[in-house]
């Protein structure tokens, strides 16, 4: 009797811990039972569990086997987790064994047999590059629509500067190893003649359904600024081509009077997404840029046929200075509705002069490779009326004392502008003036940097005075003005304030060049004994 109680009370007692209903019935009905066999010395090792044990043990079944009191139970589970952490581990250590000998080939094995690798027949290294495919297919897109662009990248013309002779030799199809398109960066810059192209719309749909995401940045043509009927007429000027995550900057060049090539400011409108490429880190565009037109020539690069500037290196140089500044045309009509123009025969022919006169030693200069830019009353016109002030009588030209050429008087007069007078030496507040045509002459002015300030000098010639005329550091910029580019100050306005004030709007046609500018302030007087070499008049 006692067995078979016992018997009933462990198939009670287990059917409880592994069912959900009926716990308080079932619990009862186990506890009779086993009072009524609390005599037996065998029911004595298995001991009843305390109820408080039990409810904790049903209040989470997954946990049973953890209980002190089930030792088969427990050792069943532990050797089941031991075999998972063991799997584990395993895997862990083969997975981080391979991927040390990836390592190690890529970094090791792979650089020692490198150089046999990229000669073998048959390999080519770098072409399933992100940057290259981009290029590949831009290109083949421009070459089907008959689009003539070529490559203004700086980074990767100076790769190929450095390298010409290797391109130079090599043919298409012929390159084993991508060196130059497959250089890590964001973009890559191409640019285009506007006025060549015929079928902008048609390339625009195609660009797109060959996979490429296209932007298209235009602005108004500030060569129409001056018309006012014309004035607000939009051009393209940006085109930004993503293909996956290397995009294509296509900078359209439009033409300018002064025969040279202009591109414009990559400005976003309010309706473009910021985040289509990283546009901080575009190579133009952050501002207008002026070049010279470039004669192209055709080469392979990593097995694509580029058309590349002839010179990449005056390309290259022309890129960190190309800042262009447009002249003022609204303020100019603005200025000449408060202050009429002089279009008497008088002012009209000297501003034909004066015009022709800077032509001329603009040509002079640049055949020298001497920078200049407009000063004084030449730059004033510029900014404040867009054309030559009439009742100035003179062109002002600036230029650093650095770029100075001894052979600068001969050039000049070899060019038809005789010396006029010398005042000054290189050392020390040069001033040169030539004489043009109809009593027309030409005042270049040279400046001298100081820590803190520039300044040119002045000489009175017949007391010896000295004055020094003082500006804020100043860069340069190019601009269009009388149908030419040139340079003038980059921070115009504080180097006009700095010479006539902040009245500079007024005209003032009674000057007094030792008195009236705001900068100027005496320098001493020249030793008679050096008069002979620092005041020079012809």
């Amino acid at each position: 009797m006692f067995e078979q109680g016992r018997e009933s009370h462990i198939e009670i007692f287990e059917r409880t811990r592994r069912g959900s209903e009926g716990h308080c019935r079932l619990w009862d009905q186990c506890v009779r039972r086993c009072r009524s066999a609390k005599g037996s010395a065998r029911f004595s090792q298995h001991r009843l569990l305390g109820k408080q044990d039990y409810l904790r043990i049903q209040k989470d079944e997954t946990n049973w086997g953890t209980f002190t009191r089930q030792p088969r139970e427990h050792r069943r589970l532990m050797s089941r987790i031991n075999k998972n952490v063991i799997l584990a581990l395993l895997t862990l250590t083969s997975s981080a064994f391979l991927l040390f000998q990836l390592y190690y080939y890529k970094h090791y094995l792979s650089a020692k047999n490198g150089a046999g690798l990229s000669k073998s027949k048959g390999s080519q290294i770098g072409f399933d590059s992100i940057q290259w495919r981009a290029v590949k297919k831009f290109i083949m897109l421009t070459s089907s629509q008959n689009v003539p662009v070529f490559l203004i990248d700086p980074l990767i013309l100076e790769l190929i500067n450095k390298n010409f002779e290797q391109v130079k030799n090599t043919s298409h199809g012929s390159a084993s190893e991508c060196k130059f398109l497959c250089v890590p960066r964001d973009f890559t810059a191409f640019a285009l003649q506007y006025h060549l192209w015929k079928n902008e719309e048609g390339w625009f749909r195609i660009a797109e359904n060959m996979g490429f995401q296209c932007l298209k940045i235009e602005s108004k043509d500030p060569r129409l600024d001056g018309i006012d009927s014309l004035s607000g007429t939009e051009i393209p000027l940006h085109y930004i081509c993503k293909l996956a995550a290397h995009a294509i900057h296509l900078v359209v060049f439009h033409e300018r009077s002064g025969n040279y090539l202009w591109h414009g400011h990559l400005r976003l409108k309010g309706h473009i997404d910021r985040k289509f490429v990283p546009f901080r880190k575009l190579q133009f565009g952050r501002y207008p840029g002026a070049f010279d037109r470039p004669e192209l020539q055709q080469v392979t690069v990593d097995g694509l046929v580029l058309l590349i500037p002839k010179d990449p290196v005056h390309f290259l140089e022309e890129v960190p200075h190309s800042r262009f500044i447009e002249c003022r045309y609204k303020e100019a009509r603005a200025f000449f509705q408060q202050y009429l123009d002089d279009n008497t025969v008088e002012a009209v022919a000297f501003r034909k002069s004066a015009k022709e006169l800077l032509q001329l030693a603009a040509r002079t200069l640049k055949k020298l490779g001497v920078r200049f830019w407009l000063s004084s009353g030449t730059c004033l016109g510029w900014y404040r009326q867009c054309n030559i002030i009439p009742y100035s009588k003179d062109v002002d030209l600036g230029i650093f004392i650095q770029d100075y050429k001894s052979d600068i008087i001969s050039a000049f007069h070899d060019a038809g502008l005789p010396l006029k007078h010398k005042f000054g030496k290189v050392e020390d507040s040069l001033e040169l003036s030539f004489q043009g045509k109809d009593d027309v002459k030409l005042d270049i002015f040279f400046f001298y940097e100081e820590n803190d300030h520039m300044w040119n000098g002045g000489t009175q010639a017949k007391t010896g005075k000295k004055f020094k005329y003082l500006f804020p550091k100043f860069t340069l910029c190019w601009t269009e003005f009388v149908d030419m580019k040139l340079h003038v100050p980059c921070e115009t306005i504080e180097y006009i304030e700095a010479n006539y004030g902040k009245t500079w709007k007024i005209p003032v046609k009674t000057w007094d060049w030792k008195r009236s500018p705001p900068n100027v302030q005496p320098n001493g007087i020249w030793p008679v004994s050096e008069w002979d070499e620092v005041i020079q008049l012809y």
